[in-house]
C-alpha cells in the first residue's frame, strides 16, 4: 500500500483505537531517508499475539514507506533481557522496544498505569481515558524522564483469574496460598493472605504440577493452552481482577524520534494504532475457541467468591491512596484516572452491565420445528 493511501485510510478509521492520530494525508516527500531499526520486545514467543502487534507494527511500517522504514522485532531475551526493555530503549542501546510498562513499577508504581491496575479500567475505559481522556498525555510526562516516546500498541483486553491445583471457596483458604503471580497484583494479594511467587515463564508450569505452588496466572485460554497450564492444574478462576484490562506500548527512544521525519512519526503511529485493535481482535477470536478445548478437555470453571473480590477491591484502593499520599506523580495520574472510572461508571453500568449481564448467559434460542 503506498504512503498517501496508508494515511488517508488510517487517519480515517484509526481513531477509535489507542494512540491514532486523524489527520488529512499529508503530501509526502519522495526523498525520505532508508532508516533501519531494532524493536526488543518484553514478550517472549509463547505470547504469539502479543509479539505479533510488534511484528505487525513492523510490516505496516515499511508497506507504508516502501520498505525505506524497515524495523525487526525481537522477542524477549534475544537482544534485550525481558525486564530491561525499557532501559535499553532509554539508554539507547536499541531504537524500539514493546512491553507491559507494569513490569517497570520499581522504577516508578505510576508507570502501571500505561498498562493495568488491579481493579483498574477496562478496555474500553483505558482505550477512552488514554486517547480522550488525557491519560496519554500525562503518561508522555512520566515517561520524558526515561527519554522515551510512548505509543499505545496493544491491549489483550480482560484477563483469566489463574490455574489452581484445589478449588478455593472463601477468603480464608486464600491464606498462605503460594500463587505465581507478580507486580501490584502480587501486593494486593498478599494483603489478604496469598504468598506471591515469582518465577520465570519456563519455570512456571513444571513448579505447578510438582506442588511447588499452588496456583499461577498468565494471560488467557490461548496463551496458557499453548503453555500447558491445564497439563498442571484443572481449576481455571475468573475473573482475572487485576487485569481487567492490560495495555501493552511501544517505546521510541526519544532522541532516535526527534530524528524521524515527520511522516514516519504519523505512519509508526498510525500502524501502532492498528496493531491495538489488531491484537484485541485476535484475542477474542483466538480465545473462545481456546477456551471451548480446554472445557472439553477437562478443565473446570470457576469463579472467585463475593468475600475474596471485596476484600481484593478494597485492598487495591487502600494501596493506591497510601502510594498518592507518598508519591505526588502517582497521585497526579491516580486522580486523573480515578475521575474518568467513576464519571463513565454509571454510564457503563447502565447501557454495557445490563446489556452483557442479560445477554450472554444466554444462547441463541433454536428455530422452532
Amino acid at each position: 500500500m503506498k504512503r498517501r493511501q496508508f494515511l488517508k485510510l488510517a487517519g480515517a478509521g484509526g481513531g477509535a483505537a489507542a494512540g491514532a492520530v486523524a489527520f488529512a494525508a499529508p503530501a509526502i516527500a519522495q526523498a525520505e531517508p532508508a532508516v533501519r531499526w531494532r524493536l526488543a520486545s518484553s514478550a517472549p514467543k509463547s505470547l504469539a499475539t502479543v509479539l505479533g502487534a510488534a511484528e505487525y507494527v513492523a510490516r505496516r511500517v515499511a508497506d507504508a514507506t516502501d520498505q525505506k522504514f524497515q524495523i525487526k522485532a525481537f522477542a524477549a531475551d534475544e537482544i534485550v533481557p525481558q525486564f530491561k526493555v525499557l532501559d535499553a530503549v532509554q539508554h539507547g542501546e536499541v531504537e524500539l522496544g514493546q512491553s507491559f510498562s507494569y513490569y517497570f513499577i520499581g522504577k516508578d508504581p505510576t508507570l502501571a498505569f500505561d498498562a493495568a491496575l488491579p481493579w483498574g479500567l477496562n478496555t474500553r475505559q483505558q482505550v477512552a481515558w488514554i486517547t480522550r481522556g488525557g491519560g496519554l498525555e500525562l503518561l508522555r510526562e512520566v515517561f520524558r524522564d526515561y527519554n522515551i516516546y510512548n505509543i499505545p500498541a496493544g491491549n489483550t483486553g480482560a484477563q483469566m483469574g489463574g490455574w489452581f491445583r484445589k478449588e478455593v471457596r472463601s477468603l480464608d483458604e486464600l491464606k498462605g496460598l503460594k500463587f505465581r503471580i507478580g507486580g501490584w497484583a502480587g501486593t494486593v494479594l498478599s494483603r489478604i493472605g496469598v504468598v506471591p511467587q515469582q518465577i520465570p515463564i519456563p519455570g512456571i508450569v513444571p513448579a505447578l504440577a510438582s506442588g511447588a505452588i499452588d496456583a499461577a496466572e498468565w494471560v488467557g485460554p490461548y496463551d496458557d493452552e499453548k503453555l500447558g497450564f491445564n497439563t498442571a492444574a484443572k481449576y481455571y478462576y475468573y475473573p482475572g481482577w487485576w487485569e481487567g484490562s492490560t495495555q501493552f506500548s511501544v517505546y521510541v527512544n526519544l532522541d532516535r524520534w526527534r530524528t524521524l521525519p515527520k511522516s514516519y512519526q504519523a505512519i509508526l503511529e498510525l500502524a501502532c494504532a492498528e496493531a491495538y485493535s489488531w491484537s484485541l481482535a485476535k484475542y477474542d477470536v483466538d480465545n473462545p475457541a481456546a477456551m471451548n478445548r480446554l472445557l472439553a478437555g477437562g478443565t473446570l470453571l470457576r469463579s472467585f467468591g463475593d468475600d475474596i473480590l471485596q476484600a481484593s477491591f478494597n485492598a487495591a484502593f487502600e494501596l493506591y491512596a497510601e502510594t498518592a499520599a507518598k508519591n505526588a506523580r502517582f497521585s497526579k495520574l491516580y486522580e486523573s484516572w480515578k475521575s474518568f472510572r467513576e464519571d463513565s461508571r454509571l454510564w457503563l453500568k447502565v447501557v454495557e452491565q445490563s446489556y452483557d449481564n442479560f445477554a450472554y448467559p444466554r444462547a441463541v434460542p433454536k428455530p422452532k420445528s
